[in-house]
Formats: C-alpha cells, structure tokens, sequence
C-alpha cells in the first residue's frame, strides 16, 4: 500500500468512526484530525468518493508529455465502464477517435489510483453506490468474478474500527530453563493497530488474557466496540461454550 493510499484510507476511516460512535469531536479526536477537515472530507467523500479525497492528497502532476485532458477523461470512464480491461485495450479508445498508448493509459490510471482490476472495481463500486448507476452486463459479471476469488482466498473487507480483529499464536522457541515461548497476537484489520503478549502455554486462558489486560482495555477506551475476531479455530480458541475458557470469555 503506498503512502496515498494510507493517508485516503485513515481520511475515509474516520467518516466510518464518526458513523459508528455518532461523534464527530470524539472522531476526529481519535484519528488526530480537525472537525473542520472532518466536514471538508465528507463534502468531498458525498460528491466524488475516494476518488475525490485523492485529488485533495496528490501532489501537483508534472504536465510535460501528459495526454490531453479529454483523453484522461476518456482513459478514467472506460477503466469503470471495463474494469476488465487491460492496459493495450486501447481499440475502444481508437473507434472514438483518440489514440494514446498503452503506457499512456497506464499512467492515466497510476494517477488516479485505477492500475489494478481490483481498484477499478473498487471505483466502480463506490460510483454506483454514490450514483445509483445501471450496472452492464460486463460489469456484473466482473464484480462477481473478483467476489468469488475473494472468497475462495477467505478475503473481505474491513468496514471501519473494530469491524473485524485476528487474532493468533505463534510459536517463538524454547527458553531454557522456562521451556516453549508462544506468543499471542491481535490486530484490528481496519487499523492495522496490534497487541502482542508472551506465555509459556498455549491454552484458552492466555488466549483470553491478552483480550482482557491489553486489547478491551485500549478500544473500550476510545469507544469501540469489538464485533467480531477471526481466528484459525485452534483448540486455544474453540471448544465446549460451557467450558472453554475463550469462549466463555467472549459470551461475557
């Protein structure tokens, strides 16, 4: 992820936290922004998406040798009319009249972030949801191909804060004198904000120690709340809800 792409998700992160704690000061507190940056992202976010936060944090394009502003018009449309559509498919271009290379399309598209299939679709997606659009056939079909590797990879998408957590055991090594070293691992997937935490044991109970001394404690503090954790459905986190100290755990 470059850095763009950082600063537009943490600007987009925080219009999701202001949705879910209905509190914008308590918001822009957390992510260490202004209300009045707060409101000139939403006005922004309402008219033209991530795409309009991105113009805001680009810096200013060296002109020399750029294609003309009508053909990265065109560049932009086709890339969410065909999301499919590699960078050498420029015939379609071609029937309107323009012509421009296949390096020209794709500079086109590293400037307004559109270079992978997965980010045209990302901007398809957030075009049609702001604009009601009728999706074409070859839309759909695209939209549903990337959904369905998605999920064959056990992939999804993060909402805001607290959407989603993963948490993990690792082995780390042998000790001497204590013996086997597991370290218990947490991390918001929206935030990328993690917890770590040693033990000699590889049990439910160090599973649910680290949630109560180090991860409840810092979100309840920012008022955030855990909506779900993906785990691997090992033993030290799955088991009898009577019994399972884990699980018994999460029911409180």
């Amino acid at each position: 992820m470059t850095t763009e792409q950082k600063i537009i998700r943490a600007k987009v992160g925080l219009l999701e936290l202001a949705k879910q704690l209905g509190n914008v000061s308590q918001a822009c507190k957390m992510m260490g922004y202004s209300r009045d940056s707060f409101y000139r992202f939403k006005e922004l976010y309402d008219k033209g998406g991530e795409l309009a936060l991105q113009e805001i944090s680009r810096k200013k394009p060296v002109l020399k040798n750029r294609v003309a502003q009508e053909i990265e018009d065109a560049i932009v449309a086709l890339a969410i009319e065909q999301p499919a559509f590699g960078q050498v498919r420029t015939n379609e271009l071609q029937k309107r009249g323009m012509t421009v290379s296949p390096a020209g399309v794709r500079c086109v598209w590293l400037r307004h972030d559109l270079e992978t299939m997965k980010k045209r679709l990302k901007a398809l997606e957030a075009k049609s949801a702001q604009e009601g659009l009728v999706l074409t056939e070859a839309q759909v079909v695209a939209l549903e191909r990337a959904k369905a590797e998605k999920e064959a990879h056990g992939e999804f998408e993060s909402e805001h804060p607290g959407y989603c957590r993963a948490q993990d055991t690792f082995y780390v090594g042998n000790l001497k004198g204590v013996g086997r070293i597991y370290q218990q691992t947490f991390i918001d997937t929206y935030t990328k904000v993690a917890f770590a935490k040693l033990y000699d044991r590889k049990i439910p109970i160090t599973a649910a120690d680290l949630l109560n001394d180090r991860v409840l404690p810092f979100f309840d503090a920012h008022e955030v709340k855990l909506l779900r954790v993906l785990t691997d459905r090992g033993s030290e986190y799955c088991g009898n809800p009577e019994r399972h100290e884990y699980e018994l755990y999460l029911a409180v």
